[in-house]
């Protein structure tokens, strides 16, 4: 697929991609400069009032369900930050894969990490598939994907948004394939078939001080046999949920099984406002965006592992309790984890019943 803009699609540009509702700008250096002025004039952010949740990985479960195949159960385990080890249809997955100390193009400065990774690379089961949203440190590490593309027993399959496949190139890594939004990749599972379709997001890419916007950026929907899973990657508030939702709707009735049964969405990275709105949802934000995918449950993660802006480390999960209690949300409905949980999840058991029969 080529990564050249297409004038007949909006959101391809001469220069690079946009967003669907608006026209990203990134910040000059005077608003960083303002930015980081007021935070260090206020003392921001402040140091969290807890520990973030930490527990020692179940790895002879994870394993084993790795091997189980057809028989799988479908699981989440979160390992920090974005990158979530979901277990479904058969297949090991990884969101976002960011086990290094610092998110930065240099590992001796920049952004450092508040909490080891839920699971070391190493001890991983084998990763079938890696969906990486966009290009920024944070959500695409390096040494972290090239780990993967050698880890033992062959590399997986990464998928990601256009422009970034030649970047995997340069690596060394061959086992990429790029999609533009709604675009779907089909993936033969141990359940039968899974599709993998990159949506749209409200976010920007940038690399380096001259490639912003160059490639595209975005979230996934997995749609497996017994896990309709949908990752937002890194995103601001937009009408793009409820075109996700609309999007999807032929293939999420009640009779097949209902919307997704999982949503892994940001809640953290969100102050200041001034700042961050365009690009990064607030807790108050992340609700609406559950509510407008028809989301049977959400995850909220993009928090708790690399001080990146103004809030608290805890703070986003301590909003959200209040939040979701004000609402009189169960709390399974959107939920956070330790690093290193694990959830089970129901299986999509009417789905899987129409993809074998």
């Amino acid at each position: 697929m080529s990564s050249l803009p297409d004038p007949g699609k909006p959101h391809h540009r001469a220069r690079g991609f946009q967003n669907n509702y608006i026209e990203f700008q990134p910040k000059s250096l005077a608003e960083l400069l303002r930015w980081r002025r007021e935070a260090a004039r206020a003392g921001l952010p402040r140091p969290p009032l807890a520990s973030i949740p930490q527990v020692a990985p179940d790895l002879p479960w994870l394993h084993a369900n790795a091997q189980a195949g057809a028989q799988m159960a479908p699981a989440l385990t979160w390992i920090g930050h974005s990158t979530v080890m979901a277990q479904l249809g058969g297949l090991t997955l990884l969101t976002d894969p960011m086990f290094s100390e610092r998110a930065s193009p240099v590992q001796f400065a920049g952004p450092r990490r508040h909490v080891p990774p839920g699971i070391a690379l190493r001890a991983l089961p084998h990763v079938d598939l890696v969906l990486v949203s966009h290009n920024h440190y944070d959500h695409l590490d390096s040494a972290s994907v090239n780990a993967l593309n050698r880890q033992p027993g062959g590399p997986p399959l990464f998928v990601v948004p256009l422009g970034l496949e030649p970047w995997f190139r340069a690596q060394g890594i061959r086992h990429a394939v790029e999609l533009d939004w709604w675009d779907s990749h089909r993936i033969a599972t141990p359940q039968g078939e899974a599709d993998v379709v990159l949506v749209p997001a409200q976010h920007w890419s940038s690399r380096g001080p001259r490639d912003a916007l160059a490639t595209l950026w975005g979230g996934f929907a997995v749609l497996a046999p017994d896990c309709h899973l949908l990752f937002a990657g890194d995103t601001g508030y937009s009408r793009d949920f409820s075109d996700i939702r609309r999007h999807f709707e032929s293939r999420q009735t009640k009779e097949r099984g209902g919307g997704f049964d999982i949503a892994l969405l940001p809640i953290g990275a969100y102050a200041p406002r001034w700042f961050m709105s365009a690009q990064h949802v607030n807790v108050e934000e992340a609700l609406p965006i559950h509510d407008d995918l028809g989301a049977k449950r959400s995850l909220g993660v993009h928090w708790g592992t690399f001080e990146l802006t103004d809030e608290s480390l805890d703070e986003p999960p301590r909003k959200l309790a209040e939040l979701r209690a004000a609402r009189g949300m169960p709390e399974d409905e959107f939920f956070v984890m330790a690093i290193g949980e694990t959830r089970k999840l129901a299986p999509r058991a009417l789905a899987m019943r129409e993809t074998r029969g």
